[in-house]
């Protein structure tokens, strides 16, 4: 398994749940930037990295404060990582959104990936390499009551993911993009027996960490890669032609 060992990672939403848990996990392995709206919650991931981390105080949603923070972590070394987690989940009906609250949780669920990639594509396109891992969900195929914002954000953002892989892919082999679902967590966000986000944040980290062109375009939930789609046509022709059965990887 190739792994990115150099550079500098950047974990958005940094600052507590599973962005917390997946920077202190990467600062085993490599200098990290963290982003996140609250100083006090950033330098408290600082205090429990033990080095190797540096809290950048940025809302994802503003393009400025974002160029700011990548400007920051690339003074350390070049952005080579970049883990998309930063997210908000109201709990909020349609009909108590306005425009206005239901557009604000898109521009930090979709916006602030689009923000970041970019930024972080600065570095990567120079190069030729790089990995960028977004958090997703399966909230827009499955919506939950009062989740209108969320889940349509989130979908979108893993539409985001195939639409960058169209644009860069075939030019940028080198820089490796895919979804990942760490599951149902125990989190503000998630819900009170879920799973602990240090052990999620296992299973993020070396994920993010693995660097394979065939990893590009693959979604995977909490260890484990999720096959494809296959139509029954397909499925047939295999077993009339015996070809074997791709088996999906684990972590």
């Amino acid at each position: 398994m190739n792994a990115i060992t150099d550079g500098c990672a950047i974990v958005t939403g940094a600052g507590g749940g599973l962005g917390r848990a997946l920077a202190l996990e990467l600062a085993q392995h490599m200098q990290v930037a963290g982003l996140g709206r609250g100083m006090a919650a950033l330098e408290e991931t600082e205090s429990l990295a033990g080095g190797n981390f540096l809290p950048l105080l940025a809302d994802v949603s503003d393009p400025v404060q974002v160029a700011q923070a990548f400007e920051a972590a690339r003074n350390t070394a070049p952005i080579t990582l970049l883990i998309n987690n930063a997210a908000t989940y109201p709990r909020r009906d349609f009909l108590d959104e306005t425009a206005g609250s239901f557009m604000d949780t898109v521009a930090i669920n979709l916006g602030g990936i689009v923000t970041c990639t970019r930024a972080a594509l600065s570095d990567m396109t120079a190069t030729g390499f790089g990995r960028i891992l977004n958090v997703a969900t399966f909230a827009d195929m499955h919506p939950l009551p009062a989740s209108s914002a969320y889940a349509v954000s989130k979908g979108t953002a893993r539409i985001f993911t195939r639409a960058l892989i169209a644009d860069i892919g075939d030019r940028f082999p080198g820089i490796v993009v895919n979804d990942w679902m760490p599951g149902m967590l125990k989190t503000g966000m998630g819900i009170p027996d879920g799973l602990e986000p240090s052990q999620a944040a296992r299973w993020g980290a070396k994920l993010a960490l693995w660097h394979d062109p065939s990893l590009t375009g693959t979604t995977w939930e909490m260890g484990a890669e999720i096959p494809p789609p296959r139509s029954l046509k397909r499925r047939l022709a295999d077993r009339v032609l015996l070809r074997p059965r791709v088996k999906p990887r684990h972590l």
